[in-house]
């Protein structure tokens, strides 16, 4: 038998229990959306290309919707054009929980059962109607809440396994709340299918709902230890509540966007764990380790260079090494160390403990404890120099913004999207692009004369405005000054973000851009720390907390 799925809590799972159905929620993430891309507008939301993904891939045959916004009326009409589904169904739920409403919503219902049982060739069980109902329980322990818009199941399961404290799924169709009262015994259909409307209409509303000031007692809970808040690209249903909760709640808080898709899964991960290492709660850790001499090592596993910094058990600096990362993060992580150790005259069998972080630092096996390279970009910072207090770090392949609190533990922090524009890659595609290599590049553009602008940070359409320029017999200078504006718009926007303030710490293998670095400064309106030692702030903070193991 088929299951029918639906996607908001809004559905009248009960009724459909009640007609012999057996109802599954659908909040799957796919790899992508080959199929969905081929018949849907591309502004439709992920969400919306993942129910089609589904669909087209023969997964679901039965389905239950409600026309919760232009993204689930488009996807009804894509499917009912399709002619693959058994059994496909949308339901007119107001927006509202007055009286006309509940009796619209009833109609909606009654229509609902008779397609259905009709479908199904049934007749409505009053008492498993009844038996349906289960109201969901607060749990009164300390936690963390996902809010926001839906979060596809994995994405849910990564958070979960992120965090140090339970985490509950108070986003969409997880927090549904009906039942908890129920009818009287003698009630006739019509008279149950009027109650039931009220009961789903009064639940804690979402944000199609007019009325939404139910939605306090999700973030206002006093054992709410942590807010994860979730939204879905190109849906604006939650775009605002994110502002209204953070001016409403001293709990910490973080805001995480998905494109409901895998894709961005290791972006969304770090972002993630940083969170949890902001918490200050930590996890225990089980993994036994020998005794060494009194050095520690932290391994800072990037896209484009691993480093690797030694202490001494005074916590000074014996050795430090960065490398291509190549092919692999073990191997490189593997190079880099022997390396270090190779530089400090000592032997593995030396070091007390090591520390991973970086985008690599999960594929290191001989890590004593991984820490994001936020987190560690934070420690590392404050020890070279305890009065900064926004760290700049533009990598390989991603940027990042942190502000640091008097004891460098991360205050905030922001991180550019899965696109790479604005980041080491970026530059390394555009030096590419004007036949220079990136120690060129670096020192292009310091003297201009023509202030150009790029107007694209996409690469492939920033390429396309260099080449144009090129044609046009622009000065390179001028050219590369236009990029290094550019990615300092991009980067000043992050900082803006953060909530920036003095004194800054340029981090990053892009720091040695001494033209980017320049424009940067005159966008903020201040100077940037930047050092040999700075280079290292990810690997130091990683051999830093090394110390504390």
């Amino acid at each position: 038998m088929n299951k029918t799925y639906y996607v908001c809590k809004y559905t009248p799972v009960e009724l459909l229990t009640a007609l012999g159905g057996e109802c599954e929620i659908l909040n799957e993430m796919p790899k992508g959306f080959e199929r969905a891309e081929q018949i849907a507008h591309p502004n439709i939301c992920g969400f919306g290309k993942s129910v089609l993904e589904e669909v087209l891939a023969g997964n679901i045959k039965e389905l239950v919707l409600v026309n919760c916004c232009d993204t689930i009326r488009s996807v009804y009409d894509i499917l009912e054009d399709s002619g693959q589904m058994d059994f496909l169904y949308m339901i007119d739920m107001l927006h509202c929980d007055i009286e006309c409403s509940r009796e619209r919503t009833a109609m909606q219902l009654k229509a609902l059962a008779s397609a259905y049982a009709s479908y199904k060739g049934t007749i409505f069980d009053k008492t498993a109607f009844l038996k349906a109902f289960q109201p969901k329980g607060r749990t009164q322990e300390p936690h963390l809440a996902v809010l926001g818009a839906r979060m596809g199941q994995e994405l849910f399961e990564m958070t979960s396994k992120s965090m140090p404290l339970p985490v509950v799924n108070e986003t969409c169709v997880y927090n549904r709340s009906v039942g908890e009262n129920l009818p009287s015994e003698d009630m006739d259909f019509d008279a149950l299918m009027e109650w039931y409307a009220g009961e789903l209409l009064h639940q804690i509303p979402c944000m199609r709902m007019m009325d939404h000031a139910g939605r306090k007692q999700l973030y206002q809970d006093p054992s709410l230890k942590g807010i994860i808040y979730h939204t879905v690209k190109f849906c604006d249903f939650y775009s605002f509540e994110y502002a209204d909760i953070k001016g409403h709640t001293d709990v910490p808080l973080l805001k995480i966007e998905s494109d409901f898709t895998l894709q961005s899964s290791g972006q969304l991960s770090t972002r993630l764990e940083a969170f949890a290492e902001s918490l200050g709660i930590q996890k225990e850790t089980k993994k036994e380790r020998t005794m060494g001499k009194g050095y520690y090592a932290g391994i800072d596993s990037g896209s484009t260079s691993t480093d690797v910094v030694i202490l001494d058990k005074d916590r000074k600096i014996i050795s430090s090494v960065i490398m291509p990362t190549g092919a692999g993060a073990a191997n490189g992580a593997e190079r880099a160390l022997e390396e270090a150790l190779k530089h400090a005259d000592i032997t593995r069998e030396d070091l007390d403990a090591v520390v991973t972080t970086g985008y690599g630092r999960t594929a290191i096996s001989d890590g004593d404890k991984s820490i994001t390279e936020i987190t560690c970009h934070a420690r590392g910072a404050h020890f070279l120099d305890p009065k900064v207090r926004t760290v700049v770090d533009i990598g390989g392949q991603d940027s990042k913004v942190i502000r640091l609190n008097e004891d460098g533990s991360v205050k905030n922090f922001v991180m550019n999207d899965k696109c790479a524009a604005g980041t080491g890659r970026f530059l390394e595609m555009m030096a590419k692009t004007m036949e220079m290599s990136l120690d060129e590049l670096s020192r292009v553009g310091l003297s201009y004369q023509e202030d150009i602008t790029i107007s694209s940070m996409c690469t492939v359409f920033a390429e396309s405005e260099v080449v144009s320029l090129i044609a046009q017999n622009k000065r390179t200078d001028d050219i590369v000054h236009g990029l290094n504006k550019a990615v300092a718009a991009k980067t000043a926007s992050l900082v803006k973000r953060v909530g920036g303030e003095e004194a800054y710490m340029m981090t990053g293998g892009v720091a040695q851009n001494k033209g980017l670095v320049k424009t940067l400064e005159e966008r903020l309106g201040t100077s940037l720390v930047i050092s040999e030692k700075s280079q290292l702030c990810g690997a130091l903070g990683a051999a830093l907390f090394a110390t504390d193991i």
